[in-house]
């Protein structure tokens, strides 16, 4: 069965047409606020760069003290853009004592390349 077969979970747990649908039809209106929710977490520097070292630490988790030493932002700050990550469905977190652990959600990434990702039509496809 080939990935548009099965469907790929959502940041909420249900399961979604792994398709592109961005890229064959018009999005419906729930789906284009959740998106639109997701792209905008992601369309901050600070955001963008500390998914990114979320999703690149060694032992698929990291300390939020890890993270605030490598912005000069203060640690409130750095709060909240975790906090809007987490409420977009990109991220996850464990208290654990005074610290905060951080882990991807790599099915919500995975719904967005697939969203952004377009099918390759067979030669001769093309009308």
């Amino acid at each position: 069965m080939s990935n548009q077969e099965e469907g790929v979970l959502d940041p909420h747990g249900g399961v979604t047409d792994c398709c592109p649908r961005l890229l064959q039809s018009p999005l419906e209106e729930g789906e284009s606020v959740e998106l639109a929710r997701v792209f905008k977490a992601l369309g901050d520097p600070v955001r963008l760069r500390l998914l990114s070292m979320i999703a690149t630490a060694r032992g698929e988790e990291v300390c939020v003290c890890d993270l605030t030493p490598a912005f000069d932002l203060s640690q409130p700050t750095i709060s909240h853009h975790l906090r809007l990550l987490r409420e977009a469905g990109l991220i996850s977190s464990e208290r654990r004592g005074t610290w905060v652990y951080y882990r991807l959600l790599p099915e919500a990434t995975d719904r967005l390349a697939s969203v952004l990702t377009r099918t390759v039509r067979p030669a001769g496809a093309y009308s």
